[in-house]
């Protein structure tokens, strides 16, 4: 991949999926299944998250992958609509955490990007701020959010990064949503510390440490873009899925332009509901598909 362009400031059309974790939290799911792949009301994680990434006009996407990754790479292919993909395998996997992924993803990559997570669903829409360089989501607190906050100033600018918050439900702090954007110039500095904490073994930390160390320093900001907090989830358990299903419970119709056909077919999971038309039987029995199809999305 490692692509040379220069339009900074112009939308982002490169995302980098960070998929790489076992997701042992989610066993027995995850012990044959990618994390990624687990369905949210019969459809994936990622089919979500790959619909989201067409609907907003991307056209690359760098996966990070390591365990089941041969299932990953058979479920996307190495083309989603117009969206080219491409994969790097961290062998280290299962001794790292994404502190290692996001550095491996720097000898891929050399131009402004999303960086998302795979365990996420989210209202595609919510992306659409998301496409200029250097920013991050972030959400109001609820009681069932922990991890990373950050907080903002009296401008509602970026002002620090918060380890480990555990039930904070102060009004100053926000949740991270593990969704970024970079500039080439903020990326670059990202991976020089990155590579910097690789380099002495710090590799089985978060990559939140890195941007506290640096939005601490100045070095690098972003401007806040909020998602409803009640419009979004990161699932990591039982729990966290359960609770998902319940808030994106129904599906509904979007167009979908499928003059570039959705191969290779994603055969690991059945993707619609039945009154929808069955696409994956239907290339099964060699039946050609339609120009223009209408596809299940999230509410």
């Amino acid at each position: 991949m490692h692509r040379n362009f220069s339009h900074d400031g112009a939308p982002v059309r490169t995302a980098l999926l960070l998929a790489a974790g076992i997701g042992s939290r989610l066993s027995p799911l995850t012990d044959s299944t990618p994390k990624c792949l687990v369905e949210v009301n019969r459809i994936p994680i990622l089919e979500r998250l790959m619909r989201s990434l067409q609907s907003n006009g991307f056209k690359h996407l760098l996966v990070v992958t390591g365990h089941l990754s041969e299932v990953i790479q058979d479920y996307l292919g190495d083309r989603y609509a117009d969206i080219e993909i491409t994969y790097v395998h961290s062998p280290r996997y299962k001794t790292t955490n994404n502190i290692y992924s996001l550095w491996l993803a720097g000898k891929m990559i050399d131009e402004p990007f999303l960086l998302i997570e795979s365990d996420l669903v989210f209202q595609p829409e919510r992306l659409k701020p998301m496409l200029q360089p250097d920013r991050i989501a972030v959400s109001k607190m609820l009681p069932w959010m922990n991890g990373t906050t950050v907080t903002l100033n009296d401008s509602q600018q970026l002002d620090a990064f918060w380890l480990d918050t555990v039930n904070c439900n102060e009004s100053s702090h926000f949740k991270t949503v593990n969704i970024y954007s970079f500039s080439r110039r903020t990326w670059r500095l990202i991976w020089e510390r990155l590579d910097q904490h690789v380099s002495a073994k710090k590799v089985e930390g978060y990559y939140e440490s890195v941007f506290a160390e640096m939005v601490s320093e100045g070095t690098i900001t972003f401007a806040p873009v909020f998602f409803n907090a009640d419009r979004w989830y990161e699932i990591d358990t039982h729990e966290d899925l359960s609770a998902a299903e319940e808030m994106f419970p129904g599906t509904s119709v979007v167009p979908v332009d499928m003059g570039k056909s959705l191969l290779p077919l994603r055969k690991l999971a059945g993707i619609r509901p039945p009154d929808v038309v069955d696409m994956k039987q239907r290339s099964i029995q060699g039946e050609a598909m339609r120009p223009s199809l209408s596809l299940v999305t999230s509410n």
